[in-house]
């Protein structure tokens, strides 16, 4: 779902760039006004959650890949202003370091996933758990479906997104400039898949990840439960360890070569010479290739490629190398998430802040 430069349109892409800073500047106010100085630190933990789920990327019909994001899991943990902030700054850093998301099109991947999988997820888990948490399995089914609706919807918007490009923008003789493929195509590609396995990943993972610190570190959360009282009500006031949590970010650290395992591209992804393949492939005489994919972009410039696999197999390493690099960029990722948001969390309250300024 990373879409990446050269994909969208320069007009394209900063509507969606506009649209976000409204979003951001909200989003950063009210973290802020709500987080504390323990809450803003866990929020780099978080961020780091959806920087590695991002690097599990699992086989999807049609011969693509996806992946999950966490953005669902952040908005039930800390609510969904918060989870844009940390979703916005993984993808930022997944274009500027790791060259995964193209650095124009970072407004249209932001809007995707860390505007509309947070917010929308956060919705649908207040709906469900309003009416479900006083039975044992209300909260988990209710973590399930917030994810998957919201991946799914981000999907969608993702898809919409391509699809309006060959509508708006060609060369003089009818040749798309930027995506080739129109709605009609897009639309499908993208949001079937994500809604047969990346989006029931998406949620599974938000109701097993959520449940884990639920039962760890009750007293972290700040999100849809805290703000209805249903954790008070269920008598989660004993105090947090994060040690679990942590152990579980080394854990997927370890574990994120798994990614590898999954041949093929995400649909979308694809470079100049993949992107004119897949038209080709669609058997379909009234697409045409795109004729400006093939311009420069700024992830072309980076020395990482997308997570370390270009050096890697410039270099002969083979799976084991790739396994390297993948842990290694898991590591880089995590270490510049936690630090960075630990030295924001100096700037905050130490404590008691978002008691108050949620209940207001």
């Amino acid at each position: 779902m990373h879409i990446p430069d050269n994909y969208l349109s320069p007009q394209t892409d900063a509507v969606m760039a506009v649209a976000m800073v409204p979003v951001w500047v909200r989003c950063i106010k009210k973290v802020r006004a709500t987080l504390d100085r323990e809450h803003m630190a866990f929020l780099g933990i978080c961020a780091a959650f959806s920087f590695l789920l991002m690097m599990f990327n699992v086989p999807l019909p049609g011969g693509t890949t996806g992946h999950a994001v966490g953005g669902a899991l952040i908005a039930l943990l800390l609510g969904p202003e918060a989870a844009a902030i940390a979703v916005s700054v993984a993808l930022a850093l997944q274009a500027l370091l790791f060259g995964d998301g193209g650095v124009l099109s970072f407004g249209a991947n932001c809007f995707n996933m860390a505007f509309v999988l947070p917010f929308v997820a956060a919705i649908v888990f207040g709906a469900l758990n309003s009416r479900l948490h006083d039975k044992s399995w209300g909260t988990s089914v209710s973590a399930v479906v917030s994810g998957w609706v919201g991946l799914c919807l981000a999907a969608l918007c993702a898809a919409i997104e391509f699809g309006i490009q060959p509508m708006l923008f060609t060369n003089v003789s009818g040749a798309p400039l930027y995506c080739p493929f129109p709605l009609s195509v897009a639309i499908p590609a993208m949001l079937i898949p994500h809604m047969l396995v990346a989006g029931v990943i998406e949620g599974v993972a938000t109701a097993a990840i959520y449940g884990f610190i639920k039962k760890t570190a009750p007293s972290i959360i700040v999100g849809p439960e805290a703000v209805d009282g249903q954790l008070a009500a269920d008598g989660t006031a004993k105090k947090a360890s994060l040690i679990p949590t942590l152990i579980l970010v080394a854990v997927l650290i370890v574990a994120t070569p798994l990614g590898l395992l999954a041949t093929g591209d995400a649909w979308g992804e694809w470079d100049a010479e993949g992107a004119a393949t897949a038209v080709q492939e669609a058997g379909d005489d009234s697409l045409q290739a795109s004729v400006g994919l093939d311009a420069p972009t700024f992830a072309d410039a980076l020395p990482t490629g997308d997570y370390l696999q270009v050096y890697s197999e410039e270099q002969g390493l083979g799976f084991a190398g790739q396994a390297a690099m993948y842990i290694l960029s898991g590591v880089i990722g995590v270490a510049v998430l936690t630090i960075a948001f630990r030295l924001v969390s100096l700037t905050v309250k130490e404590s008691g802040a978002h008691g108050n300024s949620r209940a207001a």
